[in-house]
């Protein structure tokens, strides 16, 4: 039978720097990164999800919605994250069917737009603190706090910026729909942006929340709940290092669940960088995932093969 594979693909993977940040910018990493992921269809009759972030693009929808407040609307934060889902959704999926086109590979790519159930009493939601959004005056965060129930803190000089809680992911509401999906052969973009976040009352009727979901986080959880074999967060670098960016840097090959466990102990990952990665792995690995790779999108092939990233087996 087929593998399970949830592939997690990282900002990078959507725009290659800050000078190239347009749509049609997005769309050439997006495409740079498919054709990667297609040569893995080359070789293996893979049960493959993509999953990917969101960060930037939901910054710019809010940004355009700040601009526009005096003649429009704000746009909500869950409405953003799902905004982000249809539109590089879109990208992927145009960008896996040319890719599949070229290399012959005969399958379907599709998007789910994906809610994701979080705990309205998860203490994230007690304490926001993930900035988005752009940087205001003191004033205009004031209008903010008053008139739209904002959380905003002061960002080092440079203004005010708006902080929203990171509540973990409990639950993939489109699971059966991404595993009937997979079970008819199609290749599904699903869980962008760490899903569209949403809380759930007595009655079991769901809301939005105004909060953003790790994506790493909300892949391993899709992959655990999938059965999947394999989880691959693919980033901006080809392994994971030890002492990153110091001149005893090095590069790890392989891991063990209880490598990884000691290496957060000892803080050698940085909060917002490689450390929700590993932890996503962690997760991964003990809810019952065989393996789990860490690369950049270049080397996506080699390291299925076992010959290039990291990888972390229980």
């Amino acid at each position: 039978m087929a593998r399970t594979v949830v592939i997690a693909i990282g900002g990078n993977s959507l725009i290659a720097d800050e000078t190239r940040q347009s749509v049609a910018d997005q769309y050439a990493a997006a495409a740079a990164t498919c054709e990667h992921i297609a040569a893995l269809l080359q070789g293996e009759d893979l049960r493959l999800v993509v999953t990917h972030g969101n960060g930037p693009q939901v910054g710019f929808i809010l940004r355009r919605s700040e601009l526009a407040a005096q003649e429009l609307h704000i746009v909500p934060l869950d409405s953003c994250v799902a905004d982000t889902q249809g539109a590089l959704g879109y990208h992927l999926q145009r960008a896996l069917r040319n890719a599949f086109r070229t290399r012959g590979v005969a399958r379907t790519p599709v998007t789910v737009v994906t809610q994701v159930l979080v705990d309205r009493a998860d203490p994230a939601f007690a304490k926001p603190n993930k900035p988005i959004g752009s940087f205001m005056n003191a004033e205009l965060a004031d209008k903010h706090r008053r008139e739209d129930g904002w959380d905003l803190v002061e960002d080092a000089g440079r203004g005010y910026r708006r902080v929203v809680a990171s509540p973990r992911p409990k639950a993939i509401l489109e699971l059966e729909a991404v595993r009937e999906l997979l079970d008819a052969g199609f290749v599904v973009v699903a869980g962008g942006g760490g899903g569209i976040p949403v809380v759930e009352d007595a009655e079991g009727r769901l809301t939005g929340a105004a909060a953003v979901i790790d994506k790493d986080l909300a892949s391993s959880l899709m992959a655990r709940q999938l059965g999947a074999e394999l989880l691959v967060i693919s980033t901006a670098v080809e392994q994971v290092c030890l002492d990153f960016g110091k001149p005893t840097q090095r590069a790890l090959a392989t891991l063990t669940l209880a490598d990884a466990r000691r290496y957060i102990d000892e803080g050698h990952f940085k909060p917002g960088s490689m450390l929700p990665k590993i932890q996503a792995v962690v997760a991964f690995l003990e809810g019952g995932g065989k393996e789990a790779i860490i690369t950049d999108p270049a080397h996506l092939p080699a390291a299925l093969r076992g010959e290039a990233g990291t990888r972390i087996t229980a």
